[in-house]
């Protein structure tokens, strides 16, 4: 009687724990899985927050000690989101410990008034309309120069050549027979004679003056009552004789050029401008130059002109400026260093420091204070100044971050992956039991 209860019993236990195994086997497949076991932390380097592992350390490209990455309390909950607007992005969250250590610092948006400048290379040129070409107009030869080398610098009025005409010697022999004639036709007692006197000696006069005699060479040919047999070629203006054609003894026609006298007073400034800046350009802005042998000296002047016509080789646009050289200190031919300032008007800016190239977008990360960043796109203009003119994505006062902004970004990018990445593996179904 014994062996039969225990045998039953025995029975009962094994049928017992057949069907605990079968019951976890086939467990209805709509039943909650167990909880998984937590991930393992993460650690990042601050310098370099591209480089993760999976414990504790010291990294292995700065050797600053790793920091572990924030990460969601549980599997299952939900993953940060990126930053609105600028996709593979997170705002971040420093403490300010991290904040001193990576020397983050923030200014505010500003409105001012914006200027564009443009800097450039441009020649220094005489001003074309400043050069004088003399001439003779009348045929002659070269008695004596007064000017006997290129680049000496002469007055108005100064003695250039002399020359000798047979031509100038006879009409100069027709004044003074002019000159008696009307000094005698005065005293005649009929005023048509006595006009006539006058118109003759007036005509002998135009002609000399004609030819360039001075006056003050007539009144001498008056009071002498000889013919000179030289005439002298007298400076126009102050400035440097830059070509000397006239020879000792050559003979001269009046189409022939015997010097150029240029006045270097004022210069031009041919500056070369890219197509890309051509919009910002126009006749009346402001530009400044300086040279390199006179260092923190400056002249100013208008962009008097600017070329229809852009170079084939260089794709640029000549610009001339007019500048004053009164001390003389700028010399054709050198080459100058050119700012163009143009003016764009009341409008916001941002240092460069705080723009993150990034593709065809550029970002910037607002500081919202307590340690928080937030990437934002911006749409940006020229360059002004230090920064960036801006059109759209900020506002007067917003404060922008405008040190260690790169160490932001690798930040906000690692962060916004891993996110991404979290989010994935907490949405995977669980992997199904084996059946056996």
């Amino acid at each position: 009687m014994r062996r039969l209860l225990r045998a039953a019993a025995l029975g009962a236990a094994l049928s017992t724990a057949a069907a605990a195994v079968t019951s976890c086997r086939t467990q209805p497949a709509g039943q909650a899985a167990q909880p998984r076991p937590a991930r393992a932390a993460r650690y990042y380097c601050p310098m370099h927050p591209s480089y993760t592992s999976e414990r504790p350390g010291s990294c292995p490209i700065c050797g600053m000690a790793l920091v572990p990455l924030e990460t969601p309390a549980a599997a299952g909950a939900p993953a940060a989101a990126p930053a609105q607007g600028v996709a593979g992005r997170a705002a971040v969250t420093l403490s300010g410990e991290r904040r001193q250590m990576l020397g983050v610092r923030s200014e505010p948006v500003r409105r001012g008034v914006l200027t564009r400048t443009i800097r450039t290379v441009g020649r220094i040129a005489v001003d074309e309309r400043r050069v004088h070409h003399v001439h003779t107009k009348l045929e002659g030869y070269v008695e004596h120069l007064y000017v006997d080398f290129t680049g000496k610098h002469v007055r108005k009025g100064e003695p250039l050549v002399s020359l000798f005409s047979p031509e100038l010697v006879a009409t100069q022999q027709e004044y003074l027979l002019a000159y008696r004639a009307q000094q005698q036709l005065a005293a005649s007692g009929l005023p048509q004679v006595a006009q006539g006197g006058v118109d003759l000696l007036e005509a002998a006069r135009q002609r000399l003056l004609l030819w360039d005699i001075q006056p003050r060479d007539i009144e001498t040919l008056e009071r002498t009552g000889r013919a000179r047999r030289t005439l002298d070629l007298y400076a126009a203006l102050d400035g440097y004789v830059v070509q000397k054609m006239a020879v000792h003894g050559a003979r001269v026609m009046p189409a022939d050029a015997l010097f150029d006298i240029a006045d270097l007073s004022r210069l031009w400034v041919l500056a070369d401008v890219y197509e890309s800046d051509l919009p910002l350009v126009r006749p009346g802005m402001d530009a400044e130059l300086s040279v390199p042998y006179l260092p923190g000296r400056r002249w100013r002047g208008p962009v008097a002109y600017v070329d229809p016509m852009v170079s084939d080789k260089t794709r640029t646009v000549k610009v001339r400026i007019e500048v004053r050289n009164q001390d003389e200190a700028l010399k054709p031919e050198m080459f100058a260093d050119v700012l163009l300032h143009s003016g764009l008007g009341d409008g916001l800016s941002v240092p460069d420091s705080a723009v993150i190239h990034s593709g065809d977008r550029q970002i910037v990360f607002l500081d919202r204070g307590e340690g928080r960043y937030e990437p934002r796109p911006v749409e940006l203009g020229p360059r002004v100044g230090d920064g960036f003119q801006v059109l759209g994505g900020l506002a007067e006062g917003d404060r922008v971050v405008i040190s260690a902004s790169f160490l932001l970004d690798s930040e906000s990018s690692l962060k916004a992956a891993l996110a991404e990445q979290g989010a994935a593996a907490a949405g995977a179904p669980p992997a199904a039991g084996h059946r056996h």
